[in-house]
């Protein structure tokens, strides 16, 4: 299987490395702006503090810049972060109180599943040496 891959091209970016960057672009500046719109938490009732939520957007926001740049460490760790979520997802399921939140979970739960399956492939080819003559 391995022999099949090919390290990625310069500029080449396979659509689940683009899907993930927007995600983590989508969830670090929508965080940002919940934030500043004054937006009640649903879970726990608490507001989280600016440093909570300025390390949680900055951090999706240099996971996206390093996955545009294909680094390795980027996509990791947001593959990290992506089984967290849907981990969390996971345990939200099992006290879900109506069949809309539990849909919300089971399709967030499939689709970040499936996406960290995909960059799984991505990041063995980021990983892949560069052949000689390249």
């Amino acid at each position: 299987m391995r022999a099949s891959l090919a390290p990625l091209s310069p500029g080449e970016r396979p659509w689940p490395l683009k899907v993930a960057v927007a995600v983590a672009v989508v969830l670090g500046v929508a965080n940002l702006i919940l934030f500043i719109a004054g937006a009640k938490p649903h879970v726990g009732g608490q507001k989280p503090h600016l440093p909570e939520i300025l390390v949680f957007s900055g951090l999706m926001l240099a996971c996206a810049g390093g996955m545009w740049a294909l680094r390795y460490w980027a996509v990791l760790g947001f593959q990290t972060l992506l089984a967290i979520g849907v981990l969390g997802f996971c345990l939200a399921l099992v006290r879900v109180s109506s069949l809309v939140w539990g849909a919300v979970c089971v399709v967030v739960i499939a689709a970040g599943g499936y996406l960290f399956y995909k960059l799984v492939r991505v990041l063995s080819r980021l990983q892949l040496p560069t052949p000689p003559g390249r």
